[in-house]
């Protein structure tokens, strides 16, 4: 393999890395209930965190200006303010940094010719959808700090973290490419078709485990396989208009997550099935099956035990290599 080729390729798994780990900090940050606690947004002065405690101080006070400070946090003294703060000023100091490793290595590659100018547009659209992701983030807290709100819009949630899904997926496709060669489109038709229908499921499913997030779904109708005695649960179409349930109705989320889980199932069954004459593929889809047991398993955990901490993150991080799993399957379907 070619020094040049190896570069890139280290680029862009360095890249992927640190966007996967930003997805589980992002989690973290939700999980702990920290993402409001800074209340600006600066992308140049943020960089440090307070450096004494006068500038703790006022930090501290900003905070206890918004809803959720006055309706959760009302008893917080300064030092449980600065853990909270860590964990937000962490996630964006992160965010800052994946920016810089992408985008400062990308103008050395390019300026070097290291990158073929055909494929250059595909690294020219990660970067964007980078950069756009730090407007995201901020669009989406700016949501918990207006109005009577004490939590961000699960919409914005949702969005920011689709985003983050669709870089690492783009990340992941693009170091597959560098490490093998681009997909030539030759493979069978069908299985293309299945096996990217399948990995818009497993996208849709990360969406909707969003707005199970957002609405803290996850806390309530904490059995299983019933929801409180009922397959579907009360109030399933309550709010008008209709529509409203699917993203607002907590009963409604949480069902739509658990059922769209089993069609995953069933669906990856199909495929399997469908992909038996195509020994690679087969073998991917394998490896899938067993991630997607795990991560069924996992939401059925997170679920009964409401919501535990670790038991979330886990189920997060375990959705990320699912994700890569199922576009792996998606990219190797279109090799004959």
């Amino acid at each position: 393999m070619k020094p040049n080729v190896d570069k890139v390729e280290l680029w862009l798994f360095v890249s992927m890395m640190l966007v996967a780990t930003m997805i589980v900090l992002g989690g973290a940050t939700r999980l702990t209930n920290s993402g409001l606690s800074i209340t600006e947004w600066a992308p140049i002065k943020g960089m440090l965190p307070p450096l004494n405690n006068q500038a703790w101080l006022i930090e501290f006070e900003k905070y206890k200006l918004i809803p959720e400070f006055l309706a959760e946090h009302s008893d917080m003294d300064l030092a449980g303010f600065k853990v909270i703060y860590f964990w937000e000023w962490s996630h964006r100091q992160l965010g800052r940094i994946i920016g810089l490793v992408y985008a400062i290595p990308l103008l050395y590659f390019i300026i070097s010719n290291k990158i073929q100018k055909g494929k250059l547009i595909n690294f020219l659209a990660i970067l964007f959808l980078i950069c756009t992701q730090g407007f995201i983030g901020w669009w989406m807290v700016s949501s918990g700090l207006i109005n009577d709100r004490i939590d961000v819009s699960q919409y914005r949630l949702a969005t920011h973290l689709g985003v983050a899904f669709v870089i690492l997926a783009c990340l992941f496709w693009l170091w597959r490419n560098q490490r093998e060669s681009w997909p030539d489109n030759s493979g069978n038709k069908n299985l293309i078709w299945l096996t990217s229908i399948l990995s818009l499921l497993v996208y849709l499913q990360i969406i909707l485990g969003a707005f199970v997030a957002g609405l803290k779904a996850g806390r309530t109708y904490n059995t299983w396989p019933l929801m409180d005695g009922d397959f579907i649960p009360k109030g399933y179409m309550s709010l008008n208009p209709y529509w409203r349930n699917i993203f607002e109705n907590i009963g409604a989320v949480q069902f739509n997550h658990r059922t769209l889980a089993y069609i995953i199932i069933l669906f990856t069954i199909c495929v399997f099935i469908a992909a038996r004459n195509n020994r690679r593929l087969r073998r991917a889809l394998l490896g899938f099956k067993i991630l997607l047991v795990v991560q069924v398993l996992l939401g059925i955990l997170v679920l009964i035990t409401g919501d535990a901490l670790w038991l979330a993150l886990t189920h997060q991080f375990s959705a990320i290599i699912l994700w890569l799993s199922i576009v792996n399957v998606t990219r190797l379907a279109r090799f004959n």
